[in-house]
């Protein structure tokens, strides 16, 4: 196998899927800025993940894959890779691990492509990187690493990045101030995340996030922020009707109301976060916002929050983590037996060294 291109002018690098995972590539986005300064670098990501990469200075431009759009089905994958055979990239570098990605690399006349040898795709790929054991024992962020190493490039720090241009940030100071400001003395904001796009196994139950901001409420003056897509209104709803009127009165509902890039902005101004496994989970981690984090049926060790800032609660059954999106004994006992006190205990610590 030849050296990966030392000098190359233009590298398409092919993003992960999800939010969390394209957090979880942020330290090797950087790397690949640090050993090609000079290069073009142009990121081909699906439109709900293009904030995450938006405003990173390690990134030229973006190319969104609409595959709802224009880029649905087979003819649109085939228009995708006639724009970027347009583009004339010398080499792509592969995030995403699925037989698509390389096989768009190959199919857009890109010479050098390098990426994990996953999915039966070893063969579309003139730098095939072979996955070794030792990763499963270690954060994703290594995985992600570990492909740059492949490729013979030097790694830069292991640290989870994300940028958010000054008018996003003071949107959501102004958005927080107009519930905050009408309190006098300080007022902790306090984020909740009760979604996971993963499955149910993933989610605390919303009678536990409803008892914990009882708590909260009880002994702080805080005002509580819920996180979530349109899909998770229900779960907001549930939330604010069982925590009763004190507490609800207390909430913002921001479910479904916010783009990925104003959830961000509002997520680092958050004095703690309370999250299930999740994109935004890893988004709080990367802007070292405090965070407690709930985990079942997942890996606390792969997926965990990459953040010195952080509290991970789980209980450790023989049948976790099982990594099912459904509990197979449908008892979900994992999440079940994650007492509210606990968690609260664990925002409270947090309030309290801040």
């Amino acid at each position: 196998m030849k050296p990966w291109p030392q000098h190359p002018q233009k590298i398409l690098v092919r993003s992960t899927n999800w939010i969390g995972d394209a957090v979880m590539t942020t330290p090797a986005v950087r790397t690949i800025r640090e050993n090609f300064p000079e290069s073009e670098i142009v990121m081909l990501v699906h439109p709900w993940v293009s904030d995450v990469f938006r405003y990173s200075p390690r990134v030229d431009r973006l190319i969104l894959y609409d595959k709802k759009g224009r880029h649905k089905g087979l003819r649109g994958m085939l228009r995708l890779v006639s724009e970027l055979r347009q583009e004339r990239f010398d080499c792509a570098i592969l995030l995403q691990n699925a037989f698509e990605a390389a096989l768009i690399a190959l199919l857009a006349g890109i010479p050098v492509r390098g990426g994990y040898a996953t999915d039966g795709r070893g063969l579309l790929l003139t730098h095939a990187v072979q996955k070794i054991n030792e990763l499963n024992k270690k954060h994703e962020v290594n995985y992600y690493q570990r492909i740059m190493q492949g490729l013979g490039l030097q790694p830069a720090v292991n640290a989870l990045e994300l940028f958010i241009q000054g008018e996003q940030i003071e949107t959501a100071r102004r958005l927080l101030s107009e519930y905050t400001g009408s309190h006098p003395g300080k007022v902790p904001v306090i984020g909740f995340n009760p979604s996971a796009a993963f499955g149910p196994a993933k989610r605390w139950p919303a009678d536990k996030f409803a008892e914990l901001a009882r708590i909260l409420c009880q002994r702080t003056r805080c005002c509580i922020v819920l996180f979530g897509s349109t899909a998770d209104r229900k779960t907001a709803a549930a939330i604010k009707e069982s925590a009763g009127m004190e507490a609800a009165s207390r909430m913002i509902d921001l479910t479904g109301a916010t783009s990925l890039i104003e959830a961000m902005a509002l997520i680092g101004e958050c004095d703690v976060f309370v999250t299930n496994d999740s994109g935004l989970m890893h988004v709080a981690a990367a802007l070292h916002t405090p965070l407690v984090a709930i985990f079942g049926s997942t890996d606390h060790i792969a997926t965990g929050p990459f953040s010195d800032n952080a509290v991970v609660i789980r209980k450790p059954l023989p049948c976790s983590p099982c990594k099912k999106s459904l509990c197979p004994e449908k008892h979900f006992r994992c999440m079940r037996l994650i007492d509210s006190g606990e968690v609260g205990q664990a925002v409270l610590r947090i309030l309290a060294e801040a």
